[in-house]
């Protein structure tokens, strides 16, 4: 998917100083949607679908996994569950959730069944939040018959979870401590004007504005429900009530349709990470992205003092750092700001890695913390060819040089290396870092790990 970066409103700018600031999209590599954030132990992982590039439909075959300890720099951690995973499915990888209970991580997501009969609703099950991922029931946890696409579980202060799904219904069940089954009936929510307002235009005249992405939340022991709503093209926003189940109160917007770079769905996420509450959402602001090819974003806000959810515009810069990157340790390549060009992929002996690598490609880090300067750096690549150079720069892609790194040519191109070179300038403080690729045509080298020392 090369040159995938460039941003459809604004890619004139690439290789300006608009590459300084830009951060929405998250994930520039491929097409992500429908986010589903997880915040466990000190770190966020996000798990996302996977639109195929150049899509028509809603073509999707697997889900993705990202993490991040700073909210700008994401890891790839690959596909940790696919169709694959479910020999009782045969397409539509649509929006799931992952959750945490017991020691175990549970990733509910709906998909077309291939005995006909449509989409219903599976469980996978890890011990890890990277996978791999196990269907564990071998058929569908839920089929209610019609509309089963979009779970989200939420896991209550006394330890009930509920699974919520559905459009044009929103239906949920109680899910049991197992995760993978659930007690009594499939509940249908009455999908009425007080609960979800009106839909004012709408050639089905559904009943209200509710769509489809239910995303609960609670807080100061009010629950929140928010979702996709207003029909296509979508807005998104939220109901409150005192309870789990309801009744629900309709109360606002949150974010209006995005005109400009926007795709007709949406599909929110909320997580509330080290004292601040982040906001998720997809858009289609992607070179070749639209209604078919989306993209994650994310936004940072705060609870009004009523606990009212504000207007959250959708930006192109997104969030700040919360902390500082440390570069005297192992940063694996895929681990991402920004970057134009470049994909990944995944061995099984080491992992993702970075790899498609072009000349005039580059990767952005952010909020490296440099502290009294690197004297050297340190790298892992594999399949070098013969005058690849990194030039590893400060804050742009013109800024000042840390070092700039010859690759040494790959006699073995399955061989991974490490190599150590010298910096030629000792620069501190707290800076961007841009890894800026050179070199002749072709796909240069695969790139694993760096580290400054």
């Amino acid at each position: 998917m090369k040159r995938l970066v460039q941003l459809c409103a604004f890619a004139s700018f690439i290789g300006s100083p608009f590459v300084t600031i830009a951060q929405n999209p998250i994930v520039q590599a491929v097409y992500t949607a429908d986010p589903a954030p997880l915040v466990y132990k000190d770190t966020v992982f996000l798990y996302t679908g996977h639109d195929e590039d150049k899509s028509t439909w809603f073509t999707m075959k697997d889900w993705r996994a990202y993490s991040t300890v700073d909210m700008v720099n994401w890891t790839d951690r690959g596909s940790p569950l696919s169709l694959e995973t479910f020999k009782w499915a045969n397409k539509d990888a649509w929006a799931g959730q992952c959750t945490f209970r017991n020691g175990k991580f549970y990733w509910h997501v709906p998909v077309n069944q291939a005995n006909g009969k449509g989409m219903a609703i599976g469980v996978a099950v890890s011990t890890s939040p990277t996978g791999p991922f196990k269907d564990v029931l071998g058929k569908p946890l839920v089929h209610s018959g019609n509309g089963d696409i979009d779970p989200t579980v939420f896991i209550d202060d006394n330890g009930q979870a509920y699974l919520y799904w559905g459009n044009p219904y929103l239906k949920y069940v109680k899910l049991n401590a197992d995760m993978i089954s659930y007690s009594g009936e499939v509940i249908t929510v009455p999908l009425n004007k007080e609960g979800f307002s009106v839909r004012y235009k709408d050639a089905d005249k559904r009943p209200s504005a509710y769509e489809e992405g239910p995303w609960l939340h609670k807080r100061k022991g009010l629950y929140y429900l928010l979702y996709a709503a207003g029909g296509v093209p979508e807005h998104l926003a939220y109901s409150t009530s005192k309870t789990a189940t309801g009744p629900w109160n309709y109360r606002d917007t949150i974010m209006t349709v995005i005109k400009k770079g926007g795709a007709f769905t949406n599909h929110p996420g909320l997580i509330d990470y080290k004292g601040k509450s982040y906001f998720f959402y997809h858009n289609g602001a992607l070179k070749g992205g639209g209604g078919f090819n989306r993209s994650v974003a994310v936004e940072e806000f705060t609870f009004n003092p009523d606990g009212s959810i504000p207007r959250i515009e959708h930006t192109v810069t997104g969030v700040k750092a919360i902390q500082t990157l440390n570069p005297y340790q192992i940063t694996q390549a895929e681990t991402i700001a920004w970057q134009d060009g470049i994909e990944t992929a995944f061995d099984p002996s080491i992992g993702v890695y970075v790899t498609d690598i072009s000349a005039g490609d580059y990767l952005k880090v952010r909020n490296v913390n440099l502290r009294k300067g690197p004297k050297s750096i340190e790298l892992r690549t594999s399949a070098a060819l013969e005058g690849t150079s990194i030039e590893i720069r400060t804050d742009s892609l013109t800024g000042q040089t840390i070092g700039t790194v010859i690759l040494k040519p790959a006699t073995n191109k399955e061989k991974w290396i490490t190599q150590v070179f010298k910096t030629e300038k000792v620069i501190t403080g707290i800076h961007d870092l841009f890894f800026v690729f050179k070199g002749s045509n072709g796909n240069l080298f695969n790139f694993d790990w760096w580290k400054f020392n």
